[in-house]
């Protein structure tokens, strides 16, 4: 017999926007059920941003101590470094579950009832949960979410599974494979391609397009293409895959329809993610959909009354954070508030090395806007911190109307960068001026002081270059 329970709002999926709408729905006294099969935390504490920056800072720390081994001009001298990777694996594993398990605890202290199991949809105010102990549950709501979040796309040559990896399989190793070709050369593949090949592993990339992170602008993935060729990993850009077998490895078409092989014990297919809309009976809201994704609008509000959507299922950008303040957005209106999610910019950060943020307007997005801008860029290598932690390459960059000097966008490609994110976005929330962060000052020595000085630069009062 199937149990029935009624409540203000429904979250299917539990996610980083799932999880915060529930809780703010809680906080602001709304009845509120949230359905997840899988672990509280998404892909993104599970299988992604967490547990990918995890390894990736394992992967830094062997290739330090590999790099003291070899001569470092600190003085500092170590010996053969070993990396074992199960233990780091284990070591990456009790991070998530220590913040999967926080998240729990949020939802319980903000009152959210947490049904463990796959929520089917019937209509919108009515979805079907089968829990995992058999049992199942429908739940009738006044307003239902969505926040189903995404999936990585395969390829038909290539199908997941065995030595075709996920991004999911390869945060998990049970070995170090010898060679590892990456499909993709977008933020999770070379994310992930740079950390396994601090690890030790012979790295190839294959790419489509005919440079590394296409969607960032050539200037700021530059010095990523000059660190990728320092370490040693190999690319070819330009080209497409056709498939892979155990005894040639991947199987790679040129430009020039010219065939090869490149041999690989594991293949990391990364070419990208889709929103997560079938299996859950999404269909049969006929909702208004904008491509693959369920289309929303100012409000997260879909084409039917009381149902809303947040987070990758929405579609670009496919980020946490989006997720995160949409889901604070829904909830504060369901409680009766007047909100709208219109920022002036969500930051995209790249953990490669070095690592890439873009926050606002690039001077080409500017430029073709019809915007009549001023840029400016500071280099690293004449900031003293910077010098100090022997990470000189890169810049921060500021793109800012003529007229009045409103800024627009930041960019910023180096060391440690993704901090700087929070300063970018809230300049541009709070409408500053060049002159509001040139005249601010900055603590000495840090890398902040980066920001300070491009913005004098484009104001032309650069003191230190």
């Amino acid at each position: 017999m199937t149990k029935e329970i009624t409540t203000k709002l429904l979250v299917i999926g539990g996610g980083p926007g799932g999880y915060v709408a529930a809780i703010r729905a809680g906080q602001l006294g709304i009845p509120t059920v949230l359905a997840e099969g899988a672990s509280l935390g998404g892909t993104c504490l599970n299988i992604g941003c967490i547990p990918s920056k995890a390894i990736i800072h394992a992967a830094e720390e062997f290739e330090r101590a590999r790099h003291q081994a070899a001569g470092s001009a600190l003085g500092i001298r170590v010996s053969d470094p070993q990396i074992d990777i199960a233990q780091t694996v284990r070591w990456k594993d009790g991070i998530v579950a220590r913040l999967t398990g926080g998240v729990g605890t949020l939802l319980r202290k903000a009152g959210v009832q947490v049904l463990k199991g796959w929520a089917q949809i019937e209509d919108g105010k009515t979805a079907t949960v089968q829990l995992q102990g058999g049992e199942s549950v429908r739940v009738r709501c006044e307003h239902l979410l969505l926040a189903t979040g995404s999936e990585p796309v395969e390829l038909p040559s290539m199908p997941f599974g065995g030595p075709i990896w996920s991004s999911t399989d390869a945060l998990s190793p049970d070995v170090l494979p010898k060679r590892l070709v990456v499909v993709g050369a977008g933020y999770i593949g070379l994310e992930l391609g740079i950390a396994y090949r601090k690890l030790g592993v012979e790295v190839t990339v294959v790419e489509a397009a005919q440079r590394v992170l296409p969607s960032y602008d050539e200037e700021l993935t530059e010095p990523v293409l000059q660190a990728l060729q320092k370490q040693g990993v190999v690319l070819h850009l330009g080209c497409s895959v056709a498939g892979w077998d155990a005894r040639h490895g991947v199987h790679v078409r040129n430009a020039r329809a010219d065939e090869f092989a490149l041999p690989a014990e594991r293949v990391l297919v990364a070419v990208g993610r889709r929103p997560r809309t079938a299996g859950f009976g999404l269909e049969s809201l006929q909702l208004d959909m904008a491509g693959r994704h369920v289309a929303i609008d100012a409000h997260c509000r879909t084409s039917m009354r009381g149902v809303w959507a947040i987070g990758d299922v929405t579609g670009e950008p496919m980020l946490a954070h989006r997720a995160m303040a949409q889901g604070e957005c829904v909830a504060e209106q369901i409680a009766g508030r007047n909100r709208r999610f219109e920022p002036m910019a969500i930051p995209a950060v790249c953990f490669t090395d070095p690592e890439v943020v873009v926050v606002g307007r690039t001077p080409g997005e500017a430029r073709a806007a019809g915007l009549d801008c001023i840029d400016a860029a500071f280099p690293f290598a004449a900031n003293g911190r910077a010098m100090t932690l022997e990470s000189t390459g890169g810049f921060v960059r500021v793109v800012a109307r003529r007229d009045n000097h409103l800024i627009l966008g930041w960019q910023a490609v180096g060391h440690g960068v993704a901090e700087l994110a929070a300063a970018f976005g809230q300049s541009i929330e709070m409408g500053a001026r060049l002159e509001d962060v040139g005249h601010t000052i900055h603590a000495h020595p840090t890398m902040g002081e980066a920001v300070q000085e491009a913005a004098l630069r484009a104001l032309g009062q650069a003191l230190h270059i």
